[in-house]
Formats: C-alpha cells, sequence, structure tokens
C-alpha cells in the first residue's frame, strides 16, 4: 500500500497499459446478457505520427468507452488505420524527393508496394502511441482499409451501385491538380484570398451589314465583359446575363465576335449569372468553370478543352498553344491592350481554389471519371436523421447537414494515383474506342466484338471507401461482430468533416445494408491555441501530443483537452493549461498519499478492508461528504449520458479538490485524533476516494488505475477499468 512522495507518470504509464493488455479486459468477448456499446474509431492515417487533433478523438472515445465499460455494458472500440490515398501518396513523393526521385520514374506495381511497407511501419507507430494516450481498444480485431476482407465488400459496395444505375462514367468539370496529376474532392482544396486584377473586355457584336473588320473600328455596337481569367477566353463558346438584367435585354439572342479569335458566340440569358458580379456580363467558358458548364449545357453550347492536365494550353491557336495559363494571360492582356479591345483593369480580390497539399492553383477541367449519383442516397440519409434515426451532438449541427444534403451534387469517385483501391472495371475496346465496360477486381473473358482488354487504372477516392467503414469494418454481413454490434452506437469525429465523411457513411451503410451506421454523432471542434489561433506549424504554435505526454503524463493532456470545451467548440489548449491538470492529478496523488499514511499508521487491517459504516455514529462533516459525494455521482452519470463531458470533468475537479481535499480531508485530521472516530473516519476516506477514482477514470485512467491497485479495499476488482460506475446512496 506504499505510495512514493512525488506522482511520477512516467514511470507509471507504461507499466499500467502493460496491466490493461495482460488483464485480457482490452479484448472483447461478446455476451447476450450484456447491451452491446461500439464505436468504430475514425481510421488515423498510416502517413505519419499522430498529431494534437488524435489525442482529441482519441481522448473522448476513450471517455465515452470507459464509462459504458463500468457502466457493465459489452463494449468494443475497434481501432482501424486508412491508407488515406492521395494524401499518403503526397507524402512518400516528398520521402522521393529527399532522394532525389519522383513517382514517375518508379513502375506503378514497385510504387504500391514501396508505399505498401512505408504505411505499415506508420501503423506499428500509430497504434504504440495511442497507447500512450491511454486508448482502450481492442487491438486484435485493429483494421487496415486495404485488408482484403475490406476491399472485397468495397467492390461489392460498386457492383450494387453500377447494377443500380447510380454509378456512371462521364464527362464533367472536376477539380484537378496539375501538380499531382489527379482529380481531386471538394475536401481535398482550400480557398484562398487573393489580391488579382479584372479585367472589363470588349465583345464586338455581329452586324448584318457592315463585315467584322469595318464595325470593329470606331463601333460602340459592343458588350463589356468583366473577369478574372483572361486566358480563358480561348475556350469561350457564349456569353451570358441575367434575364432580369434591364440592361442587356437588347443583347440576348444577339451573336458577338470573340475578340482575337474571331468566333462567332452566341449571348445567352441565365438565371446562373450574378448581375452584381462585375459589368453583369460574363464569358462562358464551360471547360474551364463549373457554372459556365451548366450553362452551356443548359443552351447546348459548344465546349472547348484549352487547358490540359498539365496545366498548359491546347486546342489553341498555334502563338498560344503549350503555355502555361499565366504565360498565356500575359500574353492575352498584350494583345487585347494592343487591339484596343481592353476596356480597363482593375484591382480586384477574389476567392481561389488550391490544392490542399501543394497550394498549387487548382484547374478546373472536363474530364472522364466515374460518378456516383448522390441525390437517391441522399433522400434516404435526410429520412433516416429526421425520424430520429440518428441524433447529432450538438444538435445545431443537424440544419448544417440537412442544407448540405439538399444542395447535393454527383460524387466524383475516381483518382489518377496508384496508392488505394482500383476501381474493379474492365474496357473491352474495339477500334481504339470502349464497345463494353466489364465490373470485375479479375480479369474477365474478352467480350465478342472486341479487340482487347483494357484495364482501369484509376483507383477509388478515399471517401468511397472510409464512407463504408462501419460495416465493412465489422464484417458485413455475416460476421458475428456486425451481426452484434451493428448499428453501432456513436460515431466521434471533427464538425469539419461532416459532409465529406459522416454523410457519406449515413448514405453508404444505409443503401448497403439498409440500417444507419450509428445512434449518435458527436461532434467536436477544431484545435486552438491560447489566442484562439488555430496551430500551424508555420505559426509555430503546433503542440506534439507525445511529447507533452513524456513531460506531464497522458492524463493531464486528456483532461486539459476536456475541460471547459463544450461539444463542436473549438478546443483551446496551452502549456499552461495543461500544466494546471497536471497539478491537479498532483492533488488527488497527494490526497491518496495522505489517506494511505493514515491507514497504515491506524489499527486497521491494512489490507481487504471493508467499506462499511454505522450511520449513527457520522459526524457532520461525514454527512455532508457522502451527501454532496451522491450528488455528484447523480449530477456526472448524467452529464456522461448527455455526452457533456466538459461539465462532468469540472463537477468532479470542484468537487475533489475542494469539497474532499480543501474542506473534509482538512476536517478528518481533527477527527483522526478521537478514537471513537477513526476507523469511521478512516473508512469515509477511502470510500470517498474510491468513488472519486470511480468518477474520474475515464478521463485520467493511468492516474485512477495506479492508486486503485494499492487501495486497501475488500472485493477489489482486477482492474478499475471493470469496477462498477458508482451509485448513487440514500440521502443521509
Amino acid at each position: 500500500m506504499s505510495i512514493s512522495k512525488h506522482y511520477q507518470p512516467q514511470k507509471i504509464e507504461n507499466k499500467i497499459y502493460k496491466l490493461w493488455e495482460k488483464s485480457g479486459f482490452l479484448k472483447t468477448k461478446i455476451s447476450k446478457n450484456k447491451k452491446p456499446f461500439c464505436i468504430i474509431m475514425p481510421p488515423v492515417n498510416a502517413n505519419g505520427p499522430l498529431h494534437i487533433g488524435h489525442a482529441v478523438f482519441v481522448t473522448l472515445e476513450d471517455i465515452m468507452i470507459r464509462y459504458q465499460r463500468m457502466r457493465q455494458k459489452n463494449v468494443l472500440w475497434l481501432p482501424g488505420v486508412d491508407h488515406a490515398g492521395f494524401e499518403t501518396q503526397v507524402v512518400f513523393e516528398k520521402e522521393l524527393e529527399k532522394q532525389g526521385k519522383t513517382r514517375f520514374q518508379i513502375p506503378p506495381k514497385k510504387l504500391y508496394q514501396m508505399i505498401f511497407g512505408f504505411t505499415q511501419k506508420n501503423r506499428k507507430i500509430v497504434r504504440e502511441q495511442f497507447k500512450k494516450l491511454g486508448a482502450s481498444c481492442d487491438w486484435s480485431r485493429e483494421k487496415f482499409t486495404l485488408e482484403e476482407g475490406i476491399i472485397k465488400i468495397v467492390y461489392k459496395t460498386f457492383k450494387k451501385l453500377y447494377k443500380d444505375g447510380l454509378v456512371y462514367r462521364g464527362k464533367r468539370i472536376i477539380n484537378w491538380c496539375p501538380r499531382h496529376q489527379t482529380a481531386l474532392s471538394d475536401l481535398e482544396i482550400k480557398h484562398e484570398i487573393k489580391k488579382g486584377k479584372l479585367w472589363h473586355i470588349k465583345y464586338y457584336l455581329k452586324s448584318q451589314k457592315t463585315n467584322f473588320q469595318k464595325q470593329e473600328k470606331g463601333s460602340k455596337n459592343y458588350i463589356i465583359v468583366a473577369t478574372t481569367r483572361p486566358e480563358t477566353m480561348l475556350g469561350d463558346t457564349g456569353i451570358a446575363v441575367n434575364p432580369k438584367d434591364k440592361r442587356y435585354k437588347k443583347f440576348v439572342g444577339k451573336t458577338a465576335i470573340l475578340p482575337l479569335i474571331n468566333r462567332e458566340i452566341p449571348i445567352v440569358a441565365s438565371n446562373k449569372v450574378d448581375v452584381n458580379f462585375g459589368t453583369g456580363a460574363v464569358k462562358v467558358t464551360p471547360a474551364c468553370d463549373v457554372i459556365d458548364f451548366e450553362i452551356a449545357k443548359e443552351h447546348h453550347l459548344k465546349i472547348i478543352e484549352i487547358v490540359g492536365k498539365d496545366g498548359k494550353m491546347k486546342n489553341v491557336p498555334p502563338s498560344y498553344q503549350g503555355l502555361t495559363t499565366l504565360a498565356c494571360r500575359e500574353k492575352i492582356v498584350k494583345e487585347l491592350q494592343e487591339k484596343g479591345y481592353l476596356e480597363k483593369a482593375e484591382n480586384y480580390t477574389h476567392q481561389i481554389s488550391v490544392c490542399y497539399k501543394c497550394k498549387t492553383p487548382i484547374e478546373p477541367l472536363i474530364s472522364e471519371q466515374w460518378f456516383v449519383k448522390i441525390k437517391p442516397l441522399a433522400k434516404a440519409a435526410m429520412e433516416a436523421v429526421e425520424k430520429g434515426k440518428i441524433k447529432f451532438i450538438p444538435e445545431y449541427y443537424k440544419k448544417i447537414y440537412f442544407h448540405w444534403m439538399k444542395n447535393i451534387k454527383d460524387w466524383n469517385i475516381s483518382r489518377q494515383i496508384v496508392w488505394g483501391i482500383r476501381i474493379p472495371i474492365w474496357y473491352g475496346i474495339k477500334n481504339g474506342k470502349i464497345k463494353k465496360i466489364i465490373v470485375s477486381e479479375k480479369k474477365p473473358k474478352l467480350p465478342k466484338g472486341s479487340d482487347y482488354l483494357k484495364k482501369e487504372t484509376d483507383t477509388f477516392d478515399t471517401w468511397f471507401s472510409s464512407g463504408q467503414w462501419p460495416f465493412a469494418a465489422l464484417g458485413f454481413p455475416k460476421n458475428k461482430d456486425y451481426k452484434y454490434f451493428y448499428p453501432t452506437s456513436v460515431m466521434e469525429t471533427g464538425w469539419d468533416i461532416l459532409f465529406f465523411w459522416v454523410a457519406r457513411m449515413i448514405m453508404l451503410s444505409l443503401y448497403v445494408t439498409g440500417e444507419v451506421p450509428f445512434r449518435y454523432v458527436f461532434l467536436h471542434g477544431l484545435v486552438r491555441d491560447k489566442d484562439r489561433q488555430k496551430m500551424s506549424k508555420s505559426k509555430g504554435n503546433v503542440i506534439d501530443p507525445l511529447g507533452v505526454v513524456n513531460l506531464y503524463g497522458a492524463d493531464a493532456l486528456r483532461a486539459a483537452l476536456v475541460f471547459g470545451t463544450g461539444a463542436g467548440k473549438d478546443i483551446i489548449i496551452s502549456e499552461e493549461k495543461i500544466i494546471g491538470q497536471k497539478r491537479f492529478a498532483n492533488k488527488i496523488w497527494n490526497a491518496s498519499r495522505f489517506i494511505f499514511q493514515q491507514i497504515s499508521s491506524s489499527k486497521l487491517k491494512t489490507q481487504n478492508i471493508k467499506l462499511q459504516f454505522k450511520i449513527q455514529n457520522l459526524t457532520e462533516a461525514d454527512k455532508k461528504i457522502l451527501n454532496g459525494l451522491n450528488e455528484i455521482i447523480g449530477s456526472v452519470t448524467k452529464d456522461l449520458d448527455d455526452f457533456q463531458f466538459h461539465n462532468a470533468l469540472q463537477k468532479i475537479y470542484q468537487f475533489f479538490w475542494h469539497r474532499f481535499c480543501d474542506l473534509y480531508i482538512e476536517k478528518s485530521k481533527k477527527q483522526l485524533q478521537e478514537k471513537a472516530l477513526q476507523e469511521e473516519t478512516l473508512k469515509i476516506l477511502l470510500y470517498v476516494l474510491l468513488q472519486s477514482i470511480k468518477l474520474l477514470h475515464p478521463f485520467m485512467p493511468f492516474l485512477t488505475e495506479e492508486i486503485y491497485q494499492k487501495l486497501p479495499i475488500k472485493n477489489k476488482q482486477k482492474c478499475l477499468m471493470v469496477e462498477s460506475w458508482p451509485s448513487q446512496k440514500p440521502k443521509i
């Protein structure tokens, strides 16, 4: 029962985690006599060490798991690692750059194997880091999104979507990164504010009486178009104005002449035109802009692809062919000015899209890609939330979810990268053209009328496979884990991926299994520093969670991440806040040490003490602390049931530090001097300590487990993690 003078987490945390692993309590054994509680861990990317954001979700999910385990439910926290497609390939490319290599120098199969080895090394590192944070996962069930079983389920889903007519191959505007040479999802682009120019260009109208060359000189018969990208005018096939804009009613239906190129283009009316942008008249370049593409479809305008996947000009006059878009812009602007087409150029601040990894400006390109018709899936996903089958915490995210789902567009699921799950498509080719499309993970027979088979080289968007994570990780449809734990209890993740991951999980899970993937969605905020600044390497305010653990212990970090932060709110973290929770850990340790010392110096047996006391022998101080404990048990239990983890921890903190330590322990020192009160006082001290560390265990598992192992009480469990959660007693 001896306890060291100072609390040193570095000496106990590894030892305690080994105790948990050795006990076997981390492994889930299905028991039909218990209610299930399951969290499928958001799979972490297998391309680097954990960061502070990972520490947040580990803490929150482990709180839920430990609490429900102590409520005697059959819990499963299934850990997982994501191959993370594009992001992992980019990280690996950086490793290659250090060696003076690029991925284009390595054969695809070899590159895949190299990245696979890279992820498996990181996977082991991440697993050990999770343990340092106290994650009480069932490691025997750990999954990787490129496991054979997961891939088979992903393929079955794709086949079902294709059979049901919900997957198609088509040409549409997509986000294209010229540097990484792949399509990107909306999540994989960032928006930056850029200072640039808004060029006002004269487009002369075609005249029936005079030819264009005569009309051009001195004529006022023109429409002025404003644009931030004059180089794309080479692909203009129309001009659009809003039908409600009175300024341009007389122009609709007429024909304009494209400057420099002399191509005839129609002037059309579309509600998609913003009357407040520029002059209210916009050029329509269908191959370079999503809205322009939609206007072109609406009015059957021609589509000319003028920017290649390398970011250089194509299908344009020889003088522009092969130029980068920026070089072409300079040339176009100069020529417009020289020939009198440029009305003016004004300073303009606008938003541009860039690749979230390399910051290269995104080129909106028309490309042949694989798409999912998402609206039919979204309808069922909205109904599930409307009927309360899935609840959001905080609830206000429900409105945001509905807003996005109602405005959802078809989903581009193909990526031009090596690393990932290959789309299971084969093309029967005849005379160089696709004659037959076959869905098959293995090479099929050559279809009749085809000269040869061509394999699809594109891989799935990571979100397509991770969108199936809840049922795929549990082994849909026959695995006993799936049958027992699905639908899962809670999906906990950051609010910033509500649309891109959570919504997709709901849609795909309902489509494949017919059931919702989880009952609750708990969303946490972003991690910010004490000045509420977003953490970034460039700002120098990043906190390394493992470095903090080495300095102050995992419990201090976990408590600091929860303390004072409600669901959905940004998490404010600083070294001072972590040190504050380390002081709390020291307080718990010192209070425990005091109690153990008093027991050792008393006549009580130092082992197997029965925590029973006679009510008639209790002092007013005894009654007050016991009643206070009962109140806090009820209040904390309700907070944890309601996912109000910050409130729960703050209440325990206040109770233990002030009501127990500052008040009762101080009063107990006098009571311990009286023989008639000594035994009851010691038992009450021990009882309140036991119940307190039970309440604290989900938040500070290492410290509380270490104290529990030293408690001299009867009927103790092998580990605190499987003790029963405290229950309220009648008021004394």
